[in-house]
């Protein structure tokens, strides 16, 4: 069979860890991830990764923040006043909230700090600033007609769904 190249739709088994080693994510107790190579729908890193991979290939990659998630911004972190969120509205610290902005992109903002008058939410990914390390394992390649209609992933954090 013939290697990954773009336009495939590839079945892979992954666990990512940070630095220290601590796995973060892993898709080995559960389906393989599966994504069609070059729509841009994971991260750049993890879908160069697998380019040129034959079913049955195994590799480990180290992926630096431009290739994964992007650098850490703190003008991504923003405080706001509570009552925009409306009067029912209870703050949970660490509460993830999907959020449109004006120019129409959708971001997860988590809740890092609040008070009775605002809400400080940081709108960077989890994993921006972070080195990230992925062992990979290619399960399948088809044709990318044959991609599955629901969602294009297994893995929240790694790709699909808008994440």
């Amino acid at each position: 069979m013939a290697a990954v190249k773009k336009g495939d739709l590839v079945f892979v088994h992954y666990t990512g860890k940070f630095d220290s080693g601590e796995v973060f994510d892993s898709s080995v107790d559960a389906s393989p991830l599966y994504f069609i190579v070059g729509d841009g729908d994971i991260i750049e890193g993890f879908e160069t990764a697998v380019v040129g991979m034959n079913v049955g290939d195994k590799k480990t990659i180290v992926l630096a923040p431009a290739q994964g998630y992007g650098d850490y911004s703190d003008e991504r972190v923003i405080t706001t006043q509570r009552e925009n969120f409306g009067d029912e509205f209870e703050p949970v610290l660490d509460q993830q909230l999907a959020l449109q902005m004006e120019n129409g992109e959708r971001v997860i903002a988590t809740i890092v700090k609040f008070d009775d008058n605002s809400v400080t939410l940081d709108m960077n990914h989890p994993l921006a600033g972070k080195t990230l390390h992925f062992d990979l394992e290619l399960m399948d390649i088809k044709d990318a007609s044959e991609m599955p209609s629901s969602c294009g992933s297994s893995c929240s954090s790694c790709s699909g769904c808008g994440h």
